[in-house]
């Protein structure tokens, strides 16, 4: 029976000559600036609720790669509660996408997700993520795992979460 291969781990994080194109990692916590675009928003200028996943995915997926773990690398498969629309964001808006770990086990991490503008925030979502390789569901590689665990210590530290 061939065995099937480890799923690798990048080493990139980042391209070098574009470092911020993938958001920082502040207090444990990820955040990733984006500019809302007439295409994310509705004919009066107010952000489509699809837009706003569209977003969190980005965030997940950029956090992912600053620890370690390039999108080619493993595929995720998310699954969240309904996410908590509270204020809408609007076209020229710049919000900040924070994906903060929480519970890492085998092969999923929980996340906890909050798009925000000037620190208040307007969607939140929580978000189980499963690395899967080879379509089937894989234990996170253990330099991710360590990486997500020293994250969560740090942001559950941090005094001032997004609010």
């Amino acid at each position: 029976m061939a065995r099937e291969r480890e799923p690798r781990i990048s080493r990139t994080p980042a391209p070098d000559q574009w470092p911020q194109l993938g958001g920082e990692i502040r207090g444990g916590r990820h955040v990733l600036p984006v500019r809302v675009y007439y295409e994310d928003t509705d004919f009066t200028g107010i952000v489509y609720h699809a837009s706003f996943l569209r977003f969190m995915e980005r965030g997940r997926t950029e956090y992912m790669r600053r620890i370690g773990a390039g999108h080619r690398d493993l595929f995720e498969q998310a699954a969240s509660e309904a996410p908590g629309y509270r204020k809408p964001a609007h076209m020229d808006d710049v919000l900040e996408i924070v994906t903060e770990p929480g519970e890492v086990k085998g092969a999923s991490v929980s996340l906890l997700q909050r798009v925000t503008r000037e620190g208040k925030v307007l969607v939140e979502a929580h978000v189980r993520v499963a690395f899967v390789a080879g379509g089937r569901a894989r234990p996170i590689p253990k330099p991710l795992r360590i990486a997500m665990q020293a994250d969560r210590g740090r942001a559950s530290d941090t005094v001032d979460p997004p609010r």
